[in-house]
């Protein structure tokens, strides 16, 4: 148990300073509506937007190494001291985290005159520190289990680099490969928390048994997203058909690992329920990749938004949801705006995706109605948590 210097020392920090989660949360989540009303009036004639490396670069490159990011780290260092029962940072040290990731934010869209290099080591900066943070705790008490994650944060970090190389007359398919690379690579570390979690959270929020994982699907399921980041990132895509089973393969595999947990049970429980409708967009982005590997009908942008809005997005909506509440010592129940907010999601990425795949000619409009669902799924967020992250836990604890 933390004791009661570290209760004390809370007391003079402000709320918001507390712990990882409450102010990357909620600058995350309000960058990633902000970002997305940007991309969303951009797209509509609206606003005339002139970010570092253009519109259609930043929207990519924000979303992925800006938004994502700052919800890993505040997951990732608010469950360390869950974990090790170490304090994780705060205070001063999470403010300075906080601007780490800010910084590169506005020196992207705002896009003054600075050197790119510059600009690209204040964004480099962030995960690997984030890294740091999160191994000293674990190395101290010897828990090297959950040490898999530094080497996920550097990797994604290596992903943010090859984003930027064009810039530095390197081949502009480094770029592509650093974003896809990026999505495969935040697929696996979803599928892989959600593995250990969900099961849990099922049986905890439906009173019913949990369901034991069968080692060999996990490690199946899993190394099958692994070798396709690989394949990817590193650009060894010309085997279409290679790829094509790959990703048939893996999304069998993993919609059945998802249907053993039993979606069907939490139909009544919206934060469990959130995570199973997130999840079940693993298999369908990758049964769309494969599709295009295959046949060309779908672009391989319509088929990573499965990914990027159904399981990335909607697994964080549901997290933040849920962690906010359980570490702010709340119950773990939500309003109808915050389930509205959950179906959002849902249906931003079915617009997003299967939308856009069936009826191409009208691709720009199914953007637009996604991005409006995906602003109301984060404005929804931010709207009803900034009260709960930027005040104390109501039971008196540190956190």
């Amino acid at each position: 148990m933390l004791n009661i210097t570290d209760l004390k020392e809370e007391l003079t920090l402000t709320p918001i300073l507390r712990l990882g989660f409450r102010p990357l949360f909620l600058f995350g989540s309000l960058f990633a509506f902000l970002a997305m009303l940007i991309w969303l009036l951009t797209l509509s004639g609206q606003l005339s937007f002139s970010p570092v490396n253009g519109v259609f670069w930043w929207h990519s490159h924000e979303m992925l190494f800006g938004f994502v990011p700052a919800i890993i780290a505040s997951f990732l260092l608010t469950a360390v001291q869950t974990w090790t029962n170490i304090p994780s940072i705060k205070g001063n040290k999470l403010l300075f985290l906080s601007l780490i990731w800010l910084l590169p934010r506005t020196l992207l869209a705002f896009n003054p005159d600075i050197n790119l290099l510059f600009t690209m080591t204040a964004d480099l900066a962030f995960l690997p520190l984030t890294a740091l943070l999160l191994a000293v705790p674990l190395i101290k008490i010897r828990q090297y289990r959950n040490l898999v994650f530094v080497p996920v944060l550097l990797l994604m970090t290596t992903a943010n680099v090859l984003t930027y190389l064009p810039q530095f007359d390197f081949s502009a398919s480094l770029a592509t490969q650093g974003f896809h690379g990026m999505v495969l690579l935040v697929t696996f570390l979803v599928a892989f928390l959600g593995g250990r979690v969900i099961p849990m959270f099922t049986a905890n929020g439906t009173s019913t048994a949990k369901v034991s994982p069968l080692k060999w699907l996990e490690i199946l399921a899993l190394l099958s997203i692994v070798i396709l980041f690989g394949l990817i990132i590193s650009g060894l895509t010309h085997n279409q058909w290679l790829l094509a089973i790959l990703c048939f393969s893996s999304a069998l595999l993993n919609l059945i690992r998802q249907l053993r947990w039993r979606p069907w049970v939490t139909l009544k429980v919206p934060l469990v329920w959130s995570l199973h409708f997130a999840m079940i967009f693993a298999p369908i982005g990758l049964l769309l990749m494969g599709i295009h590997f295959i046949f060309g009908s779908i672009s391989l942008s319509t088929a990573l938004h499965s990914l990027t809005v159904g399981l990335i997005g909607g697994m964080i909506s549901a997290m933040t949801a849920r962690v906010s509440l359980g570490h702010t010592g709340r119950k773990l129940k939500v309003g109808h705006i915050m389930q509205l907010a959950f179906m959002a999601i849902i249906l931003s990425a079915l617009t997003r995706s299967l939308l856009v795949a069936l009826w191409p000619q009208y691709s720009l409009q199914f953007w637009l109605v996604s991005a409006v669902l995906w602003c109301i799924t984060f404005g929804s967020f931010v709207a009803l948590y900034l009260p709960i992250l930027s005040a104390p836990r109501i039971d008196g604890r540190p956190g």
